[in-house]
Protein backbone atom coordinates (compact mmCIF):
# COMPACT_ATOMS: atom_id res chain seq x y z
CA UNK A 1 0.00 0.00 0.00
CA UNK A 2 1.43 3.42 -0.95
CA UNK A 3 0.87 6.81 0.64
CA UNK A 4 -1.14 7.89 -2.39
CA UNK A 5 -3.84 5.48 -1.30
CA UNK A 6 -4.41 7.38 1.91
CA UNK A 7 -4.68 10.91 0.57
CA UNK A 8 -7.19 10.72 -2.24
CA UNK A 9 -9.77 13.31 -3.14
CA UNK A 10 -12.57 14.54 -0.93
CA UNK A 11 -15.04 12.50 -2.97
CA UNK A 12 -12.96 9.34 -2.41
CA UNK A 13 -13.05 9.82 1.34
CA UNK A 14 -16.82 10.24 1.42
CA UNK A 15 -17.65 7.56 -1.15
CA UNK A 16 -20.14 5.11 0.29
CA UNK A 17 -20.96 7.34 3.25
CA UNK A 18 -24.45 8.13 4.43
CA UNK A 19 -25.24 11.82 4.47
CA UNK A 20 -26.86 13.17 7.61
CA UNK A 21 -27.76 16.87 7.69
CA UNK A 22 -24.94 17.67 5.29
CA UNK A 23 -22.30 15.57 7.04
CA UNK A 24 -20.98 12.38 5.41
CA UNK A 25 -20.79 9.59 8.02
CA UNK A 26 -18.94 6.29 7.67
CA UNK A 27 -17.90 3.47 9.95
CA UNK A 28 -18.83 0.30 11.78
CA UNK A 29 -20.47 -0.22 15.14
CA UNK A 30 -21.27 -3.74 16.26
CA UNK A 31 -21.59 -4.32 19.99
CA UNK A 32 -18.75 -6.41 21.38
CA UNK A 33 -16.92 -6.46 18.02
CA UNK A 34 -15.85 -2.97 17.02
CA UNK A 35 -16.97 0.63 16.87
CA UNK A 36 -15.47 3.41 14.76
CA UNK A 37 -17.72 6.24 13.57
CA UNK A 38 -16.06 8.63 11.13
CA UNK A 39 -16.88 12.12 9.87
CA UNK A 40 -14.54 12.47 6.87
CA UNK A 41 -15.14 16.16 6.17
CA UNK A 42 -14.26 17.00 9.78
CA UNK A 43 -11.35 14.52 9.87
CA UNK A 44 -12.86 13.36 13.14
CA UNK A 45 -13.56 9.81 14.33
CA UNK A 46 -15.14 8.37 17.45
CA UNK A 47 -13.67 5.17 18.97
CA UNK A 48 -11.47 2.69 17.16
CA UNK A 49 -12.14 -0.94 18.01
CA UNK A 50 -10.14 -2.55 15.20
CA UNK A 51 -8.76 0.33 13.10
CA UNK A 52 -10.65 0.30 9.79
CA UNK A 53 -8.31 1.46 7.03
CA UNK A 54 -10.37 4.58 6.28
CA UNK A 55 -9.71 5.89 9.79
CA UNK A 56 -6.11 6.69 8.86
CA UNK A 57 -7.15 9.94 7.17
CA UNK A 58 -8.80 11.28 10.33
CA UNK A 59 -6.56 13.64 12.31
CA UNK A 60 -8.71 13.62 15.45
CA UNK A 61 -9.98 10.68 17.47
CA UNK A 62 -12.32 10.75 20.48
CA UNK A 63 -12.36 7.66 22.71
CA UNK A 64 -15.49 7.10 24.79
CA UNK A 65 -14.19 4.34 27.09
CA UNK A 66 -11.62 1.58 27.40
CA UNK A 67 -13.52 -1.53 26.35
CA UNK A 68 -11.53 -3.32 23.68
CA UNK A 69 -14.21 -3.02 21.00
CA UNK A 70 -13.85 0.76 21.33
CA UNK A 71 -10.09 1.25 21.87
CA UNK A 72 -8.36 -1.93 20.67
CA UNK A 73 -7.21 -0.45 17.35
CA UNK A 74 -5.63 2.66 18.88
CA UNK A 75 -1.93 1.64 18.68
CA UNK A 76 -2.34 0.45 15.08
CA UNK A 77 -4.06 3.72 14.11
CA UNK A 78 -1.12 5.75 15.44
CA UNK A 79 1.51 3.37 14.03
CA UNK A 80 -0.02 3.36 10.55
CA UNK A 81 -0.19 7.14 10.38
CA UNK A 82 3.48 7.22 11.37
CA UNK A 83 4.32 4.63 8.72
CA UNK A 84 2.97 6.96 6.03
CA UNK A 85 4.65 10.04 7.53
CA UNK A 86 1.33 11.66 8.39
CA UNK A 87 1.20 14.23 11.15
CA UNK A 88 0.71 12.83 14.68
CA UNK A 89 -2.99 12.51 15.45
CA UNK A 90 -4.74 14.19 18.35
CA UNK A 91 -6.47 11.67 20.60
CA UNK A 92 -9.01 12.62 23.26
CA UNK A 93 -9.69 10.18 26.08
CA UNK A 94 -11.46 10.30 29.46
CA UNK A 95 -8.95 11.85 31.86
CA UNK A 96 -9.29 8.90 34.24
CA UNK A 97 -7.71 6.52 31.67
CA UNK A 98 -5.07 8.88 30.26
CA UNK A 99 -2.20 7.40 32.30
CA UNK A 100 -3.20 3.87 31.31
CA UNK A 101 -3.27 4.85 27.64
CA UNK A 102 0.18 6.43 28.01
CA UNK A 103 1.46 3.16 29.49
CA UNK A 104 -0.16 1.25 26.65
CA UNK A 105 1.83 3.26 24.14
CA UNK A 106 5.04 2.83 26.15
CA UNK A 107 4.62 -0.95 25.99
CA UNK A 108 4.09 -0.83 22.24
CA UNK A 109 7.09 1.47 21.78
CA UNK A 110 9.31 -1.04 23.57
CA UNK A 111 7.98 -3.95 21.53
CA UNK A 112 7.77 -2.19 18.17
CA UNK A 113 10.81 0.08 18.65
CA UNK A 114 8.96 2.94 17.00
CA UNK A 115 8.06 6.44 18.17
CA UNK A 116 4.26 6.21 17.88
CA UNK A 117 3.97 9.99 17.85
CA UNK A 118 0.62 11.41 18.90
CA UNK A 119 -0.97 14.14 20.98
CA UNK A 120 -2.91 12.61 23.87
CA UNK A 121 -5.47 14.80 25.64
CA UNK A 122 -7.36 13.80 28.77
CA UNK A 123 -10.76 15.45 29.16
CA UNK A 124 -13.03 15.46 32.19
CA UNK A 125 -16.78 15.79 31.84
CA UNK A 126 -17.60 19.41 31.00
CA UNK A 127 -14.13 20.23 29.68
CA UNK A 128 -13.63 21.46 26.13
CA UNK A 129 -10.88 21.14 23.54
CA UNK A 130 -10.45 23.06 20.28
CA UNK A 131 -9.74 20.77 17.34
CA UNK A 132 -9.25 23.90 15.26
CA UNK A 133 -10.31 27.52 15.63
CA UNK A 134 -13.80 26.88 14.28
CA UNK A 135 -14.41 23.46 15.82
CA UNK A 136 -14.33 22.21 19.39
CA UNK A 137 -15.57 19.25 21.42
CA UNK A 138 -16.93 19.07 24.94
CA UNK A 139 -17.05 15.88 26.99
CA UNK A 140 -20.33 14.92 28.65
CA UNK A 141 -21.19 12.14 31.08
CA UNK A 142 -22.48 8.79 29.90
CA UNK A 143 -23.30 5.67 31.87
CA UNK A 144 -21.65 2.34 31.20
CA UNK A 145 -20.17 -0.63 33.04
CA UNK A 146 -16.84 1.21 33.20
CA UNK A 147 -16.00 4.95 33.17
CA UNK A 148 -17.19 6.49 29.91
CA UNK A 149 -18.13 9.76 28.28
CA UNK A 150 -19.54 11.16 25.07
CA UNK A 151 -18.56 14.22 23.06
CA UNK A 152 -20.51 17.16 21.68
CA UNK A 153 -18.98 18.78 18.60
CA UNK A 154 -19.40 22.55 18.39
CA UNK A 155 -19.13 24.62 15.24
CA UNK A 156 -17.78 28.07 16.14
CA UNK A 157 -19.22 30.71 13.86
CA UNK A 158 -17.46 34.06 13.47
CA UNK A 159 -20.46 35.65 11.81
CA UNK A 160 -23.69 34.84 13.58
CA UNK A 161 -26.76 33.83 11.70
CA UNK A 162 -29.89 35.69 12.80
CA UNK A 163 -31.17 32.62 14.63
CA UNK A 164 -28.09 32.68 16.90
CA UNK A 165 -28.23 36.37 17.85
CA UNK A 166 -28.54 36.78 21.62
CA UNK A 167 -27.30 33.28 22.47
CA UNK A 168 -24.26 32.69 24.65
CA UNK A 169 -21.15 31.11 23.23
CA UNK A 170 -21.98 27.75 24.78
CA UNK A 171 -25.42 27.81 23.21
CA UNK A 172 -24.10 28.39 19.71
CA UNK A 173 -23.44 24.78 18.94
CA UNK A 174 -24.02 22.47 16.07
CA UNK A 175 -26.61 20.02 17.33
CA UNK A 176 -28.09 19.13 13.98
CA UNK A 177 -27.34 15.47 14.56
CA UNK A 178 -26.28 13.13 17.33
CA UNK A 179 -25.15 9.53 17.69
CA UNK A 180 -27.07 7.34 20.12
CA UNK A 181 -26.33 3.78 21.15
CA UNK A 182 -29.18 1.31 20.61
CA UNK A 183 -27.72 -2.09 21.41
CA UNK A 184 -31.01 -3.94 21.85
CA UNK A 185 -34.15 -3.67 19.73
CA UNK A 186 -36.74 -6.17 20.98
CA UNK A 187 -38.17 -8.03 23.94
CA UNK A 188 -35.48 -10.71 23.86
CA UNK A 189 -33.57 -8.40 26.22
CA UNK A 190 -35.36 -6.28 28.80
CA UNK A 191 -34.63 -2.63 29.49
CA UNK A 192 -33.40 -3.62 32.94
CA UNK A 193 -30.96 -6.18 31.55
CA UNK A 194 -29.72 -3.69 28.97
CA UNK A 195 -29.06 -1.14 31.70
CA UNK A 196 -27.30 -3.75 33.82
CA UNK A 197 -24.73 -4.10 31.04
CA UNK A 198 -24.49 -0.33 30.60
CA UNK A 199 -26.33 -0.35 27.28
CA UNK A 200 -29.43 1.24 25.79
CA UNK A 201 -32.65 -0.38 24.58
CA UNK A 202 -34.50 1.09 21.62
CA UNK A 203 -37.67 1.29 23.71
CA UNK A 204 -35.92 3.79 26.00
CA UNK A 205 -35.19 6.04 23.04
CA UNK A 206 -38.82 5.81 21.97
CA UNK A 207 -40.08 6.63 25.45
CA UNK A 208 -37.91 9.77 25.52
CA UNK A 209 -38.61 10.78 21.93
CA UNK A 210 -39.95 14.22 22.87
CA UNK A 211 -36.63 15.12 24.48
CA UNK A 212 -34.62 14.78 21.27
CA UNK A 213 -34.31 18.20 19.65
CA UNK A 214 -31.84 17.05 17.01
CA UNK A 215 -32.74 17.24 13.35
CA UNK A 216 -31.20 13.80 12.88
CA UNK A 217 -30.29 10.86 15.12
CA UNK A 218 -27.77 8.16 14.21
CA UNK A 219 -28.27 4.83 15.98
CA UNK A 220 -25.10 2.78 16.52
CA UNK A 221 -23.74 -0.20 18.48
CA UNK A 222 -26.41 -2.76 17.62
CA UNK A 223 -25.99 -6.24 19.05
CA UNK A 224 -24.53 -8.80 16.64
CA UNK A 225 -27.56 -10.99 17.38
CA UNK A 226 -29.63 -8.90 14.97
CA UNK A 227 -29.81 -9.24 11.22
CA UNK A 228 -29.71 -6.22 8.92
CA UNK A 229 -33.39 -6.67 8.06
CA UNK A 230 -34.37 -6.62 11.73
CA UNK A 231 -32.52 -3.35 12.32
CA UNK A 232 -34.05 -1.76 9.25
CA UNK A 233 -37.54 -2.88 10.24
CA UNK A 234 -37.13 -1.52 13.77
CA UNK A 235 -36.04 1.89 12.45
CA UNK A 236 -38.83 1.96 9.84
CA UNK A 237 -41.41 1.27 12.57
CA UNK A 238 -40.35 4.17 14.81
CA UNK A 239 -43.26 6.44 15.73
CA UNK A 240 -43.40 10.24 15.49
CA UNK A 241 -41.51 12.38 16.34
CA UNK A 242 -38.63 9.98 15.60
CA UNK A 243 -39.91 8.74 12.25
CA UNK A 244 -38.00 10.13 9.29
CA UNK A 245 -35.06 11.57 11.21
CA UNK A 246 -33.43 8.40 12.57
CA UNK A 247 -30.59 6.68 10.70
CA UNK A 248 -28.86 3.40 11.52
CA UNK A 249 -25.17 2.59 11.07
CA UNK A 250 -25.42 -0.97 9.75
CA UNK A 251 -22.10 -1.52 7.95
CA UNK A 252 -20.92 -5.05 8.74
CA UNK A 253 -24.34 -6.58 9.42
Amino acid sequence: MGTGGTSGSGSDKTKGAMNIEGYPVKGLSIAGHETCVMFPTLKLAFDIGRFPQQAISHDFLCISHAHMDHIGGLPMYVATRGLFSMKPPTILVPKCIKKDVEQLFEVHRRMDQSELKHNLIGLDVGEEFYLRKDLKVRAFQTYHAIPSQGYVVYSIRQKLKQEYVGLSGNEIKNLKSSGVESTFLDNSVSVEDARAYGHTHLSEIISHAERFENKAILLIHFSARYRLEEIQQAVAALPPPLAGRVFALTEGF
